[in-house]
This record gives structure tokens, sequence and C-alpha cells, in this order.
């Protein structure tokens, strides 16, 4: 793979759209950002949810990334959703070769707690179950897979878990840490790819997330103007929010300015009374440009 795909893979699933869904989670639970009886200020909160967000997105950046990766060494990727007894139950990683099909459970760090190192287990068999549907159980071969190695907290209880499966249902079941799935599969090579890409994109990364969405403020209203009116509503007329958060997210009024002309531009009497609201705001926000 290029380091180019790699990288874009990685941004696209990580930072995009991120201060859309900032602005939607601040509007829906502004307590969790503001109150009294929190013990950090609103910027704080602010980043650590950019940071966990980003956390749970990393996760879903790894499984595009390794499905580009099985489709280029020739697998013949499957339709990860499956539907049984109406329930809707959606694989990571599903996928064949000429001789077998690849179930692979993945998740970036083995450190779960004991309910949801239980109930990841549970969801794996009953994946299993539904693939047997379908498929003849010597044609399958399904894989735990943890990404980083280094985190191994509950090797031995998935292992234990894995074996009583394995007796219970006669099919190849596998737990593997890093590199173990890519030998398993005999690419190797791949794990070293991704490894060495993966210390090449930290490197150009910044140390902290920015909460300013004025020093790209372009990009910032593209991202976030087809936010629901609903949205801009909650967010405008909370008192608490105009005067916490939205001098944090908008120091220089600059994506409010482009905000407001946008609305104005509209038409309609709800984008009016939200321009007129955007207004009221940029007046009592000091202009700033940290």
């Amino acid at each position: 793979m290029e380091y180019s795909v790699f990288s874009s893979t990685l941004n696209k699933h990580i930072f995009d759209n991120s201060k859309r869904d900032l602005l939607k989670k601040i509007a829906e639970y502004p307590d969790r950002y503001i109150g009294l009886f929190r013990p950090n200020k609103p910027r704080t909160k602010i980043l650590q949810n950019l940071l966990q967000s980003h956390e749970i997105r990393f996760g879903d950046a790894l499984e595009d990334l390794f499905q580009q990766y099985f489709l280029a060494l020739g697998y013949r990727n499957l339709e990860k959703e499956i539907i049984r007894s109406n329930k809707r139950l959606r694989l990571d990683q599903l996928f064949q070769d000429n001789q077998y099909i690849y179930f692979i459970e993945q998740k970036v760090r083995d450190d779960h707690d004991s309910s949801k190192k239980d109930g990841q287990m549970k969801n794996f068999e009953k994946k299993i179950a539904a693939l047997l549907f379908d498929h003849e159980e010597s044609d399958l071969k399904c894989y735990t897979y943890f990404i980083d190695p280094s985190l191994k907290k509950n090797k031995n209880f998935y292992n234990e878990e894995i074996e009583k499966i394995r007796g219970e249902y006669g099919i190849y079941i596998k737990l593997c840490y890093g590199k173990e799935l890519w030998e398993e599969i005999g690419h190797p090579e791949v794990w070293d790819e991704l490894t060495e890409y993966l210390h090449r994109w930290k490197e150009g990364i910044p140390e902290m997330p920015s909460v300013n969405f004025d020093e790209n403020a372009e990009n910032s209203f593209e991202e976030i103007k087809k936010l629901s009116v609903f949205v801009f509503r909650k967010l405008f007329n909370n008192g608490e929010v105009c005067r916490e958060i939205l001098p944090i997210l908008f120091p220089g009024n600059k994506t409010l300015h482009l905000l407001r002309e946008y609305f104005c531009e509209q038409r309609k009497t709800i984008y009016a009374n939200i321009a007129n609201k955007i207004t009221e705001i940029i007046a009592s926000i000091p202009t700033r440009n940290d």
C-alpha cells in the first residue's frame, strides 16, 4: 500500500467531521461540558472528548485499512453484515480465498474489564453461529485479534473461552496479537509496513487536537453548516454554552460570521432567527486569535 493511501485513510476516519460531531454532542449533552460540579473547565472537557473520539475512530480506521490490505493481497472481501432472526450482526472482517473463509473480530487493545471481555466472547460466538448457517465448519477460519501486541491482559481468559468454542463447534479458531495474524495468513510483511507507516504518520500529527475552529474558518464552516437547525438552536439558545464554550471554539468569530451569512441567504424564518442569534453572540464574544 502506498503511504499516501494509508495516511489519508487514517486522517479521513479520525479527523473528518470531528468538529460537527463535537457540536452535536455539546448540543445534546451540554451538562457534560459545563457546570459547577465538573472538576475540569470546559476547554479540558472538550479536549478529552476529542481525544476519546480519536481513539474510537482509530479502531475504525484500522478496520478499513485491513480490509484494503486483504483485498490487495488477493482475498475477496465478503458482505460483513449478517441478518439472523431479524437481528443484524456486523463482522469486523470477512473475506475468502480459494480454500477458506476468514472471519476476524478485531480490537486495538486487550485491556477490557470483566464485563466487556465476557460480552466480546459472546458476540464472537454469536457471529460464528450465524456464519455456520451458510458455510461448512471445515471452510471457516475464525480469529479474535488484538492489534497492539503490548497488552495481553486477558490472554488466558480468551484462550480458555476459545478452546471451549472450538470444542463445541469443531471449527478453526485462534487468538492472535500483533504480527501473529499476518504470520498466520502468510504475510508478515504487512505488519512490518503497517508499523513503519504508523510511526511515520504519528510524527506528522499534532500533540494535541485544536479546539479553535477559527484556525481554518472556511473548512470549519463547510463541515458544520449542514448540521440540523435543531442542533444550532440548542447551542445558541443555551446561555451557558454561549458564555463558556462558544468563545473557546470561535475565539475570532470568523466561523460564526460565515455561518451568519449562510443562514441569512436561506430565506426561511428559522434560519433568519438563528442568524439574528449569531449576531448577538458575536457581539458578546471578545475577539481573540488564540
